[in-house]
């Protein structure tokens, strides 16, 4: 679906491979566009600085789980149908949103996925707008810690954002859980023995989930959002 207009948002779903929509480059020219992908399998998605080391490969493969890496940064992401919904943000540069500090770029965006929140009845949502805010375990996995323009609920995370900048434009991958177990990306983690249960333990509390709305209704209110403060 595509608008005319200088303020129009392009807006596209897929459906698939996370491998597949990562790969995707920033088109040419870079134009605002709503990217809503679904993935149909478990994921485990790794940071750019990350390396597969970090993964149990043979757990992995018994549970059916795809490992990719993401060009963004930042630590490991689970993706799921019905645990995670993922959309990702592309702008152009010199596009009145356009911050040139990174650290300031998302800031925007996560006001979009607050009002986006509070419509579909989420309360207590809170935009983090100081400096990153890290763990020992942030490292590792993405919803351990904190950064600017991330959005939280009762001090929990609940919506995380990467990005991608080039010169042209810049890729804000945006997931939001529905639901918050780390259990499932932590057992497929290359963890020491018995360290498992003490990680589930310490990340039990970081996220947490927005319940059962549907993805598309999410995905919806935060393009209405969009193009309200176009």
């Amino acid at each position: 679906m595509t608008e005319a207009g200088a303020g129009a948002w392009q807006v596209e779903r897929h459906v698939g491979s996370a491998r597949a929509f990562h790969d995707r480059n920033l088109p040419d020219p870079v134009r605002r566009a709503v990217w809503w992908f679904e993935v149909t399998e478990p994921t485990v998605v790794l940071g750019s600085t990350q390396t597969v080391a970090v993964v149990d490969a043979a757990a992995a493969a018994r549970s059916g789980v795809e490992v990719v890496r993401r060009r963004s940064g930042g630590g490991a992401v689970w993706l799921a149908p019905g645990v995670t919904t993922w959309v990702d943000v592309v702008l152009p540069a010199g596009d009145p949103h356009w911050v040139d500090d990174v650290g300031r770029a998302a800031a925007w965006l996560g006001e979009a996925w607050v009002a986006a929140l509070e419509e579909l009845g989420v309360a207590d949502l809170l935009l983090h707008e100081g400096p990153m805010i890290g763990s020992a375990r942030s490292g590792l996995v993405c919803f351990a810690g904190v950064s600017p323009g991330e959005v939280t609920v009762g001090g929990r995370k609940v919506v995380g954002v990467s990005q991608r900048r080039t010169r042209h434009g810049a890729r804000f991958q945006c997931v939001v859980l529905h639901q918050w177990d780390p259990r499932p990306l932590i057992e497929v983690l290359d963890l020491p023995l018995g360290e498992r249960e003490t990680m589930a333990s310490e990340l039990a509390g970081v996220g947490a989930g927005i319940g059962a709305v549907e993805a598309a209704a999410v995905v919806a209110g935060l393009v209405a959002q969009l193009r309200t403060d176009a």
